[in-house]
């Protein structure tokens, strides 16, 4: 299949998933929310682990206000169509795939671009790499998913901070905030995300059901997060995986996962 918007490729169980409009460092369009959605439907088919770039300087710049179809001389126009129509459904793609995803950032992640990055299920920056919530800037709210995303990572103190000023926060920053798991030098960015992704590509079944628990757990009780786990390890315990995984540890070997 042929991407417009989009680079996929597939290598050693990773499906390399890249924004690919540098020229609009990246923005999000309708076009590029839906190969994006169709890029990871074809990865939870036929990968184990998603890794999410963008090309050229920057992650992505947010969306694209060219893009919009918003009437500025309409008293009554709704910005928020596009979130129901493609960015939304770009975010949960993302958050809800069945296989993990590694998001790796270099330079801006601004708007809902920063929202994209966030819903990894881990995230690598480059030292250069900044998000910042870019819609009070253009007099809008935060989306993407941006108020829960970042509020359940550093808390409501420093999310209404980083939504009410707009300033870019630096990836070392973030690092320490714990926004972000990993920074690494530039150069070694690309190299480094992928690393963490074939690891992940190599692991168990149980890491997508280990995804799907986690993320489900910022938003329910304890009683209801253990419930979700009883179910996950009783899927988790049918898997190929579990049976591999026990011998392995009996005969005192490196496991050998299949994802199955």
């Amino acid at each position: 299949m042929s991407y417009e918007k989009v680079l996929y490729s597939l290598e050693g169980g990773v499906a390399h998933i890249s924004l690919n409009d540098p020229g609009s460092r990246n923005a999000i369009s309708r076009i590029v929310a839906e190969e994006v959605i169709t890029a990871l439907g074809r990865a939870e088919q036929e990968a184990r682990a998603v890794l999410l770039t963008g090309e050229g300087k920057g992650f992505c710049s947010g969306a694209n206000l060219a893009d919009t179809e918003v009437d500025l001389a309409d008293p009554m126009r709704d910005a928020g169509l596009a979130l129901d129509a493609y960015l939304h459904p770009m975010i949960s793609a993302v958050q809800s795939l069945c296989i993990p995803v590694v998001t790796s950032v270099q330079g801006a992640a601004a708007g809902v671009g920063s929202s994209l990055a966030l819903a990894g299920d881990m995230i690598v920056c480059g030292q250069s790499a900044y998000f910042m919530q870019a819609f009070r800037h253009v007099g809008l709210v935060g989306d993407g998913g941006a108020t829960w995303l970042l509020a359940r990572a550093v808390g409501r103190v420093r999310a209404m901070e980083l939504l009410l000023l707009g300033e870019p926060l630096p990836a070392e920053k973030a690092l320490e905030w714990g926004l972000v798991n990993r920074v690494v030098p530039d150069d070694k960015l690309r190299e480094s995300a992928m690393t963490l992704a074939r690891e992940l590509a190599a692991g168990p079944a149980s890491l997508g059901m280990i995804k799907r628990t986690a993320w489900g757990a910022n938003d329910c009780s304890l009683k209801q997060a253990m419930a979700a786990e009883r179910a996950a390890q009783r899927d988790a315990s049918r898997t190929d995986d579990f049976v591999e995984g026990v011998n392995a540890f009996r005969d005192k070997r490196p496991p050998g996962f299949k994802g199955r």
